[in-house]
């Protein structure tokens, strides 16, 4: 048996998934205690244990999934998601790195990956270069609507590859805590992490040597118009903050910006506020009277994302 890619959440004991139940070997656990994870009929797996919950329901709310995914599919990020999947299609197309590797199989972790919009992408452009590709999130509702989309895609880890047509990326959807990753050390070659907490121990701990990592964050003027009416105080993203973090186990490699002008309908403009954390640090009546006031005219701002490439160091 292949060596998983996988480790209990609860024992760290190899986990190998299986199409009904995946089921660690307890050959961490003090009693030799095997672990059963039920997969859901969606196809996704949960293994965030009880005890590493902050709430009964954490991550992002159905409402925010389903505002999201009406926003997105307009396309008003569609940049932002191309520019991610190109520069991950670059990287992996770097043969030396894929030769450092103990095996040739390209394993792409997305964490934070919400309901899929960039996981998708990634699936469908990098069919060429990634084998597995496991979309993480703590929210259970996200997880489960990735799930769907990816097994009508015909993407699902378990489902049969049609052996007269190209390669697909298998798709792993979990519903796990980023902290306390299920995966074996070393085991990804790629790690991105859109609008998702940094979490840098984490993520050299799964990443093998010279792997890569990409963010991607808001940047500077990033709906400043939209922020200028909703707040009488507007602070500035402070969007590289975190890279002194990453240093004692990253090297920044390279950094790319992209904008886009928005014109938005008064149902964007709604969902865009309910899909970020506008919805509820701005006041009531501020979020009422921007939406009043594009009933009658579309509201235009811009969106700037920078995005970060940077390349695990060797120890």
């Amino acid at each position: 048996m292949p060596v998983s890619l996988f480790i209990c959440p609860l024992c760290q004991s190899p986990l190998q998934p299986a199409a009904d139940t995946w089921r660690c070997d307890g050959s961490l656990h003090p009693k030799q205690t095997s672990h059963p994870f039920d997969v859901a009929r969606q196809g996704y797996v949960n293994l965030l244990p009880v005890q590493q919950k902050k709430s009964k329901a954490p991550g992002d709310s159905q409402e925010s999934i389903d505002a999201r995914k009406r926003f997105l599919n307009h396309g008003h990020y569609a940049p932002l998601q191309e520019l991610i999947s190109q520069k991950m299609i670059e990287l992996l197309s770097n043969d030396e790195l894929i030769d450092k590797q103990d095996s040739k199989t390209v394993n792409w972790l997305d964490i934070g990956c919400g309901e899929g919009y960039y996981t998708q992408a990634m699936a469908q452009m990098g069919s060429d270069v990634i084998d597995t590709l496991i979309a993480a999130d703590i929210s259970k509702p996200a997880v489960v609507e990735l799930a769907k989309v990816s097994k009508i895609a015909g993407r699902l880890w378990y489902q049969p590859r049609k052996e007269d047509t190209a390669k697909t990326t298998a798709v792993y959807p979990l519903v796990t805590s980023a902290a306390h990753l299920p995966l074996r050390p070393h085991s990804m070659t790629g790690i991105s992490s859109i609008f998702s907490p940094i979490l840098p121990e984490a993520f050299d701990n799964v990443l093998m040597d010279g792997g890569y990592l990409i963010i991607a964050k808001p940047d500077v003027g990033h709906l400043a118009t939209m922020r200028d009416v909703l707040f009488d105080d507007v602070r500035e993203h402070d969007s590289d903050k975190f890279l002194q973090e990453l240093v004692p186990y990253f090297t920044l490699v390279e950094t790319c910006r992209v904008s886009t002008e928005l014109t938005l309908s008064a149902e964007d403009l709604a969902d865009l506020m309910t899909m970020t954390p506008y919805a509820y640090r701005a006041r009531s009546e501020k979020r009422q009277a921007l939406l009043a006031a594009v009933e009658t005219a579309a509201f235009s701002t811009e969106a700037n994302f920078v995005v970060y490439i940077l390349q695990k160091t060797p120890v």
